[in-house]
């Protein structure tokens, strides 16, 4: 790790200490007679030592070893803490301090958000150690706000009224259904439930706002229904919440096939129950 700062001896005697380089004078001598370039902080990866040329034009390149962070859609920000902390970039809390608290980050087009959550776009990142976790959380939600406009969540200034009431909806859709073209369904049945003031009964919600509070019994109750929070959905989902499809559907059941089935009764949703139950018994 070459910190900002660090003198040419000092990296020449961190290269020399790691096994990297055999002479340090040798790496300063070449410095300084052939190219004199800055050299770039970062952490390296060197697989075994080298000769001082080329470990001298990868530092004025600055070919900074890179850490793999994958968000998968519906990655809660406790999900992406872990997810940081086992690629080495910095323990969870810290991560976790960073997306419960920079909702500066989101003003603009979220201004009640009450941290992150919702807004660290599922994707794979490539971030290196020297950055900091705001700046990790930054890209995150840069790639939130790349998508969201190509979709036409958020407009050219970045304000858009619906922005976190949208995100709220799409991170349930995200975690109901894996099936990309079930989502619109999906999103119908519940924007329907809203419009007759019907409870939603999303089960994602509840749990996860249970886990915030620490208060999830592996179980749900009736009394469970007033929970609601998101999780980080991804660009299916979004668009599933900013269009859902056109239905008079207010229930929908897997079907353990990987499917759901959508019913307008409470009727025809008891026959699908009824089915998915004998289905998942004859398995």
């Amino acid at each position: 790790m070459l910190r900002p700062g660090y003198s040419t001896r000092r990296i020449a005697t961190e290269l020399k200490d790691s096994g990297i380089i055999r002479s340090e004078d040798a790496f300063i001598l070449w410095h300084y007679l052939h190219h004199r370039r800055s050299l770039k902080a970062g952490e390296y990866l060197f697989d075994k030592s080298r000769n001082i040329i080329e470990v001298h034009n990868r530092l004025a390149r600055g070919e900074v070893y890179y850490r793999t962070v994958v968000v998968p859609e519906g990655f809660t920000m406790f999900d992406i803490a872990r997810a940081v902390e086992a690629a080495g970039l910095g323990t969870s809390a810290d991560f976790l301090k960073e997306a419960q608290t920079d909702t500066a980050l989101v003003a603009d087009f979220a201004p009640t958000a009450p941290s992150l959550e919702g807004y660290l776009f599922p994707e794979t990142y490539q971030f290196s150690r020297m950055m900091t976790m705001q700046e990790m959380a930054a890209v995150m939600v840069r790639q939130f706000r790349l998508v969201a406009a190509q979709i036409g969540l958020t407009t050219a200034s970045g304000s858009a009224p619906d922005v976190e009431k949208t995100v709220a909806m799409a991170s349930i859709i995200e975690k109901e259904t894996a099936v990309a073209e079930e989502r619109p369904l999906v999103a119908s049945v519940y924007y329907n439930r809203l419009a007759k003031n019907v409870a939603l009964d999303a089960d994602p919600s509840i749990i996860y706002a249970e886990l915030l509070a620490g208060t999830y019994s592996g179980a749900l109750h009736h009394d469970d229904m007033q929970f609601n929070s998101p999780y980080n959905p991804g660009k299916s989902a979004l668009e599933a919440a900013m269009r859902p499809a056109q239905s008079d559907f207010l229930y929908f059941v897997a079907d353990a096939q990987g499917h759901h089935r959508f019913a307008k009764t409470i009727e025809e949703h008891n026959k699908n129950v009824a089915a998915y139950r004998k289905a998942m018994l004859g398995k």
